[in-house]
């Protein structure tokens, strides 16, 4: 499935699919792949980064994976209205030190009436882990089992 194949208005069966399908794009950590899901033109606020268009994701992506190695995401749908979508989101990586981390956000999406995501805005904090403290521990890269548990509350 495409993410055209899912258009506006949204309901809560294809609130909760376009979630999953970001989340196992991402989780393939291709940027090219990952930017088909945007508008040529898509407009990015990402922690303090504002950016447009999809040779400047693929650029974003292409740098983060670079720098976030090992990188495992879990998102969750939090809202949605016709044509857009709020998600929280935790994903685990470390640096090229072995410095695990855990990042913990929300975003905020918009949807061309393609399906397209055409404006993303992200708030992203980053806490800093112990290797034993690490939750999300399948086969990378590839998507989250569906029997692995969603996100649970965070005693950080």
């Amino acid at each position: 499935m495409k993410p055209t194949d899912l258009k506006p208005p949204f309901d809560l069966a294809i609130a909760t699919q376009k979630v999953r399908m970001a989340e196992n794009a991402w989780n393939t950590r291709d940027p090219e792949k990952v930017s088909l899901a945007y508008t040529e033109n898509s407009v990015w606020r990402n922690r303090s980064e504002h950016f447009q268009g999809r040779a400047a994701i693929v650029e974003f992506l292409t740098r983060k994976w670079q720098r976030e190695l090992d990188y495992r995401l879990i998102k969750e749908l939090w809202a949605f209205s016709d044509n857009r979508i709020g998600v929280r989101f935790q994903y685990e990586w470390h640096d090229e030190n072995g410095q695990w981390n855990r990042s913990y956000g929300n975003e905020l999406w918009e949807f061309s009436d393609e399906g397209l995501m055409r404006r993303r805005e992200a708030s992203i904090n980053d806490i800093s882990i112990s290797e034993n403290d690490r939750r999300f521990l399948w086969t990378a890269p590839g998507h989250r089992p569906d029997d692995h548990p969603g996100l649970i509350p965070s005693p950080e």
